[in-house]
């Protein structure tokens, strides 16, 4: 049983991770790196928090549902194929040796810092892309192209996770016309969708440490539920950037530690 203070300490993570995830993404790399400083190995560590932070995505898809449902008809072939990509992350995850994740980490960490960096170059591009006395099209399906990358982000996204949100958000943004804060709403119940299979998955395989799922699951619903109410609040380039810099020195701390 981990030490009370252990416990605080990823409840605490767990809290600002669910922020995170529910304003932009990003949140995984608060929370993994966290318990891999608490001792816990590193594909367990990435098993754990991805169970332990599903009500987090929960909580901020419910603080986000009327932006979320000029899309839900349209939404089930999306969230059929992220279910299943979360899924084969989730699987494969599992099937890896943990000398050759540990190694696999930091580039892993490096690729969502990238993703958080071309966070709003993307989402001006995704904005710019429309006239603006055009209208934006909610009702429209999801194009086979859509479907497709949905899948392979779900793959990344139950195998690690860091950064799905910001990945999902460019490839909604690059295939579909929504307005950009029902993208954003579609993204969060994306991640939700992603992380709950992968955390069914996980929860039987033998490799999550439930004293932390315990410990961090409430705290992560708090954070998605501020998250959700301050997504317009939070001045981006600051809370990226923050990310970032955290990020890249997980990132060294993999590499020479």
């Amino acid at each position: 049983m981990p030490e009370p203070l252990a416990l605080a300490a990823a409840s605490l993570a767990a809290l600002v991770a669910g922020v995170i995830n529910a304003v932009a993404g990003g949140g995984t790399l608060v929370s993994f790196p966290t318990l891999v400083a608490l001792g816990v190995p590193a594909v367990a560590a990435n098993a754990t928090n991805t169970v332990a932070l599903c009500p987090g995505y929960l909580a901020g898809s419910w603080a986000q549902r009327e932006q979320l449902k000029p899309q839900l008809a349209h939404a089930r072939s999306v969230a059929v194929a992220g279910g299943l990509g979360g899924l084969t992350g989730s699987v494969a995850l599992v099937y890896t040796p943990e000398s050759a994740f540990r190694a696999a980490v930091p580039f892993l960490v490096l690729l969502a810092c990238a993703m958080m960096l071309a966070q709003e170059p993307l989402r001006r591009r995704i904005v710019a892309r429309r006239p603006a006395a055009a209208p934006e099209n909610t009702d429209a399906p999801p194009s086979p192209a859509l479907v497709a990358a949905v899948f392979a982000g779900a793959v990344y996204g139950g195998f690690f996770g860091a950064g799905l949100g910001i990945m999902l958000l460019a490839m909604l943004g690059l295939f579909s016309d929504a307005p950009i804060v029902n993208l954003n709403a579609l993204k969060q119940a994306l991640s939700l969708v992603i992380n709950t299979i992968a955390a069914v998955f996980l929860s039987v395989s033998g490799h999550v440490e439930w004293p932390y799922v315990f410990a961090m699951m409430l705290a992560a619903w708090a954070g998605g539920l501020i998250g959700g109410r301050l997504v317009q609040r939070i001045p981006a380039r600051t809370r990226r950037m923050v990310v970032v810099v955290f990020g890249v020195l997980v990132a060294g701390r993999f590499f020479w530690g």
